[in-house]
């Protein structure tokens, strides 16, 4: 999970927004245009969108960053629109073209090569990219020229299909798996074709349970706060734990927890494992552990995993 932001003063806001990324900026960039507008004390990002790329980037702030590291990177849905006739070392269109030419695949072609690419699946992530080789990221080593190859890694793709055809552009919609490139799909789409490709364009629509209709973008939120509307657009810490089920506490429990003991919970039809829990008001404010049992007994153990302050 991204991060891209850093504890400073500012207001006690707790919460998350799905913020609309234009682009052209960083993903860090709008972190720290959310925190100027909102004057958030804390804040980052739940996963980077590159530069080029624009859709949702979902922003923690306040204790909902604490959330980051509990957060089941799951399934993301885009819309990429490959173009033919070209590829670059960046597998998108701020790269320099390495190879050109070939013959524009038709539509009916491509369709039929997209099932090569559905369930489980290796892929080589593109050599501009941030992950660590040799102590340092990628993109640092292809930057300088350094010649050097990654390792393929085991994707999935769970649907892609292609949208429409407009000249060398495909619009395709692909929903995968965590760890998928973009970028590395288009290039290989082009290699299985026999005609070089790159991604031209890329927008995400869904991550981390947020839809592109509840996105806002940075100027409609810097509208929303001038308004004093922001509250519109905040969602609740725990909106990205909605897989997590979730406890109600009694009063007696929740000032156990509170003070970090464990505590005897009602627990009957709940698996062991990670359980939000919630105040006597209803409001999430921790993350528990029951202990190992069967959903049938009525009473469990629940400790502590990690408590969330708001003011």
């Amino acid at each position: 999970m991204g991060r891209g932001g850093g504890k400073r003063r500012g207001r006690p806001i707790h919460g998350w927004l799905a913020i609309h990324k234009e682009r052209g900026m960083t993903s860090t960039r709008v972190v720290e245009r959310v925190r100027q507008v909102t004057q958030a004390a804390k804040a980052g990002h739940g996963g980077t969108l590159d530069p080029f790329s624009e859709g949702l980037l979902p922003v923690a702030l306040g204790e909902a960053t604490k959330t980051l590291v509990h957060v089941l990177e799951g399934e993301k849905s885009y819309r990429c629109w490959v173009s033919f006739g070209s590829e670059t070392d960046t597998c998108d269109p701020t790269g320099r073209v390495i190879q050109e030419g070939g013959t524009i695949p038709e539509p009916a072609a491509i369709e039929q090569a997209l099932g090569r690419f559905v369930g489980e699946i290796e892929q080589v992530p593109p050599v501009f990219s941030a992950i660590h080789v040799d102590g340092e990221r990628a993109y640092e080593k292809a930057r300088r020229g350094e010649i050097f190859e990654l390792e393929p890694r085991k994707i999935i793709i769970h649907d892609i299909r292609l949208e429409q055809m407009d000249g060398p552009i495909a619009c395709i919609a692909v929903r995968s798996g965590k760890g998928a490139y973009m970028r590395a799909l288009a290039r290989d789409l082009g290699r299985f074709l026999g005609c070089p490709a790159h991604l031209d364009r890329l927008l995400r629509t869904r991550t981390l349970g947020f839809s592109l209709e509840e996105g806002v973008t940075l100027e409609r939120l810097e509208a929303l706060v001038a308004e004093r509307r922001f509250e519109e657009v905040l969602f609740p810490m725990d909106r990205v734990l909605d897989d997590i089920p979730a406890l109600r506490l009694r009063v007696d429990a929740w000032h156990k927890v509170k003070n970090g003991q464990a505590v005897w919970l009602d627990a009957e039809g709940f698996e062991s494992g990670t359980v939000r829990l919630l105040n006597p008001e209803g409001r999430f404010a921790a993350l528990g552990e029951l202990a190992g049992g069967t959903a049938s007994d009525s009473r469990r153990l629940c400790k502590l995993r990690r408590l969330f302050h708001q003011a």
